[in-house]
C-alpha cells in the first residue's frame, strides 16, 4: 500500500529514473533533466514564485512550485480537471503540457501517483531509446 507523497519524494523519484541530474534552467532555477550533459532537457523544475501564480487565498505568490511536464495537452487536462488532485494551471501555462502543484499538498496523492506523474514527465522529455529500454523492464500493466 502506497503512502502520502511528500516533498523529498519528488527528489527520490526523479533520481531514480534513467540518466537524469539535477541541473538549472530558466536563470537559477532547479530543473530536473534527462538526459544528462549539455541535451538535458527539463521535466521537472522548481518554480520561483512571481506574478503569474498567486495563491488566491492569501494575494501572495506562490513559494512552493512544482512545474511537472505532461505528454500532451489532453494529460494535462486530466488531472487538473480532477477534483481529487492538487494539480493545476495557470494562464501563463495556457496551451503548455505542464501542471503545476504546491509542494505543500503533495500529501493530498499517494506516492505511487506522484511515481507515475513523474515517470510520464521524464518520459515525455526523454530520448525514445531510453523510454523503451526503461518501460520493458518495468512490471505493470502498461
Amino acid at each position: 500500500m502506497s503512502r502520502p507523497a511528500t516533498p523529498d519524494d519528488v527528489a527520490e523519484i526523479c533520481a531514480a529514473l534513467p540518466e537524469t541530474e539535477l541541473g538549472i534552467s530558466w536563470g537559477d532555477r532547479p530543473t530536473w533533466k534527462v538526459p544528462r550533459g549539455g541535451k538535458g532537457r527539463g521535466f521537472l523544475l522548481y518554480r520561483a514564485p512571481g506574478p503569474t501564480a498567486i495563491d488566491p487565498d492569501t494575494g501572495e505568490p506562490y513559494d512552493d512550485l512544482l512545474v511537472i511536464t505532461t505528454p500532451g495537452l489532453a494529460e494535462k487536462e486530466a488531472l487538473v480537471a480532477d477534483p481529487a488532485t492538487p494539480f493545476f494551471t495557470i494562464d501563463h501555462f495556457r496551451g503548455y503540457p505542464a501542471v503545476l502543484v504546491q509542494e505543500s499538498r503533495l500529501a493530498e496523492i499517494d506516492r505511487d501517483e506522484l511515481v507515475e506523474v513523474i515517470t510520464e514527465a521524464w518520459a515525455a522529455k526523454a530520448p525514445k531509446r531510453l523510454v523503451r529500454e526503461h518501460l520493458a523492464g518495468r512490471p505493470d500493466d502498461a
